[in-house]
């Protein structure tokens, strides 16, 4: 009798003793704190690990997807109407981006390398071949016009020439000239004055089988935060072209990588060359991709928002005080002049203003968002696309007749969609991941229903005994009489 009450409290003071640790594991988060603790370890840019593999080589395929704008209004928009633009696309890429010239330093703290990027066209998911035309503004002319504006003399010998040449404000090539280049007439004329000038031109011109200078890393080894944290670009910490030093900032990774353990209240930075300079994400929603659970992480407005909405841009305005309005950068300083503008597909989150300016345009979040889909433990990207459009500014210049009455305006070319989603093979091997995570986290509630359990077996159990020993105890006065 003594041996069975014994255990039957030994079952009680053993659920109260897993109740206990279980609510205190609970509280403390000991477990998961454990295993962010490993995943922090493991995620380093080190030969050997998955993370420095999959950073090295990416296994997911990436397709980059190019959407022009043809002009369907030419004359009109000479005579100075509104420009009329049709989207033609996609045309398709795969896109490989190895990292190459590895190299190691400070005691593997950082890494050296350059990201080669090698374009393939997939015929089976474009619109067409590379051969079909698209009209679009004469960007090398635009160019040309824009820098002897104010020369009347040589203003009007490039005008003569153009005259000759039949060349005009307006342009019509290939898709694969407009992206990889084709010899310019005019290009090709101002050589013989300027002989290291390229006679070449394309909007991805030497951007094929090439890199875009070499970027040193941090690995993670000393903060898991700085992993693939960009510290310098072509050997350089900062940039040069805007203003402000804030705004000539290196910050975050190139946008391919991010460091593990991302809650919903962080700020993730990426350094964009495409852009010429550095942006941020924040937390948008919770997805799921493959049955793996995300956070989305997307641009705000405030990113590409006029200095009059965030003070923080006055150093984008080039020059000094030349201010463009919400959704648009100006990029010509670091695309050797040309009047280029960069902003989202369909000036998306920029001022209604440039929307309206050009009919066709229709801004659309599902379609022209920049997003990123990241794994929370891993840091692991589950799915993203990054969404630009390439614009130019056109304006009329008087010493050019090629521009006629031309609206003041920000014409878009053409959009890019560079997107991922991860493999099979790799979503496979993440859920495995996640689901070792919901067990070790699920470790502390499993006690507290264990002691739930053995707390409800020695009830039973206690009241089992007292009505066993109330039964004996009425029989006892009963075999005494």
């Amino acid at each position: 009798m003594q041996l069975k009450s014994c255990c039957i409290y030994s079952t009680g003071v053993l659920s109260i003793l897993l109740l206990i640790a279980g609510i205190s594991l609970v509280l403390s988060n000991v477990f998961p704190h454990t295993l962010q603790s490993v995943v922090k370890q493991e995620v380093v840019l080190k030969n050997g690990t998955e993370a420095f593999e999959a950073w090295e080589n990416p296994p997911a395929p990436i397709y980059m997807q190019f959407y022009f704008f043809n002009l369907t209004n030419p004359l009109e928009v000479l005579d100075g109407e509104r420009p009329a633009v049709l989207e033609i696309g996609p045309y398709t890429y795969r896109e490989y981006r190895p990292m190459e010239q590895v190299d190691f330093q400070e005691n593997g703290t950082k890494v050296a390398s350059v990201n080669t990027k090698t374009y393939i066209f997939q015929r089976d998911m474009s619109r067409g071949p590379e051969s079909d035309l698209i009209r679009t503004v004469n960007i090398p002319a635009i160019t040309v016009m824009e820098q002897f504006k104010d020369n009347l003399v040589f203003a009007n010998l490039i005008s003569s020439y153009m005259k000759s040449e039949n060349e005009g404000l307006f342009t019509t090539r290939t898709v694969g000239e407009l992206l990889w280049g084709y010899e310019d007439p005019l290009l090709k004329a101002l050589k013989l004055l300027k002989p290291n000038l390229d006679d070449v031109f394309g909007l991805f011109y030497k951007t094929n089988a090439s890199n875009d200078g070499e970027y040193v890393f941090f690995t993670g080894q000393q903060n898991y935060k700085d992993f693939a944290r960009v510290d310098t670009w072509k050997g350089e910490s900062k940039l040069d072209w805007w203003t402000s030093d804030e705004c000539n900032m290196i910050n975050g990774t190139n946008g391919a990588s991010f460091h593990p353990v991302i809650t919903k209240n962080e700020t993730l930075y990426m350094f964009s060359s495409d852009l010429c300079r550095s942006m941020y994400a924040l937390y948008e929603e919770d997805v799921t991709v493959k049955g793996i659970p995300g956070y989305r992480f997307s641009p705000p407005s405030e990113v590409f928002a006029n200095h009059t909405v965030n003070p923080a841009n006055a150093g984008f305005c080039v020059p000094a005080g030349n201010c463009l309005g919400s959704g648009v950068l100006n990029v010509s300083l670091c695309k050797q002049g040309a009047p280029i503008v960069m902003s989202t597909p369909h000036f998306y989150q920029a001022d209604e203003k440039y929307v309206q300016d050009v009919f066709g345009m229709r801004p659309k979040k599902e379609q022209h968002q920049t997003a990123i889909d990241i794994n929370p433990l891993t840091g692991i990207i589950i799915q993203a696309a990054k969404r630009l459009q390439v614009n130019v500014f056109v304006e009329k210049m008087s010493y050019f007749s090629q521009t006629g009455n031309v609206r003041t305006v920000i014409l878009p070319v053409v959009y890019l969609n560079e997107s991922v989603v991860i493999d099979d093979a790799s979503a496979a091997k993440l859920r495995k991941i996640i689901v070792e995570q919901h067990v070790v986290e699920n470790i502390p509630f499993m006690l507290i229903g264990i002691a739930i359990i053995m707390g409800g077996i020695f009830m039973f159990l206690m009241c089992r005994q007292n009505v066993s020993e109330s039964t004996t105890a009425e029989r006892q006065p009963l075999l005494s009489s």
